[in-house]
């Protein structure tokens, strides 16, 4: 009797040139510090997030992702107004499930980079305010039709981002 397995489907982890990572990383969080200062509508854009999803969707590690986000979170904490610590929680959530769904799916399709940023969007922002309400004792809504638009901008944004930040990788 011969037993039949599916044939494994191969998925491949990207490797990034030296410095790719930090400067792409720093490049977001410079200019999400400073464009909502001279221009209002920057506000709605969440560069850290994009560039944190991105690499941890192509790297495919839970824990180089976990640590992705914690680091770019608290990096974005501590240059925006947020208590420290807000944006690092919301953050390691996101690099750890967006690895860890990188790693099962291929996330290669513009759709399939649309649908992930929207519900990590969300997912972000569902942390922030469950961690506001339970920690700071401040009601903060869910999803409002602000959040609803920024989701997504941000999504498009990562159709058009994602494709140039692919440039970045080593060629295998």
């Amino acid at each position: 009797m011969e037993i039949r397995t599916a044939p494994e489907q191969h998925i491949e982890v990207h490797k990034f040139h030296t410095g790719a990572i930090v400067g792409a990383t720093a490049a977001a969080l410079v200019l999400q510090a400073f464009l909502p200062i001279h221009f209002h509508w920057a506000a709605r854009l969440e560069l850290p997030l994009l560039i944190t999803l991105y690499f941890a969707l192509s790297r495919r590690n839970p824990v180089t992702g976990l640590l992705l986000g914690m680091v770019i979170g608290l990096v974005q904490d501590s240059l925006s107004r947020s208590p420290i610590g807000l944006y690092g929680i919301a953050k390691t959530f996101v690099g750890f499930l967006g690895s860890s769904i990188g790693a099962r799916l291929d996330v290669e399709h513009p759709l399939s980079r649309f649908a992930l940023v929207f519900s990590f969007f969300h997912l972000q922002q569902a942390v922030l305010a469950l961690t506001k309400r339970l920690l700071l004792a401040q009601h903060e809504p869910f999803v409002t039709l602000p959040l609803l638009i920024a989701s997504l901008v941000n999504a498009a944004l990562a159709v058009v981002l994602f494709p140039l930040l692919d440039h970045l990788r080593k060629p295998s």
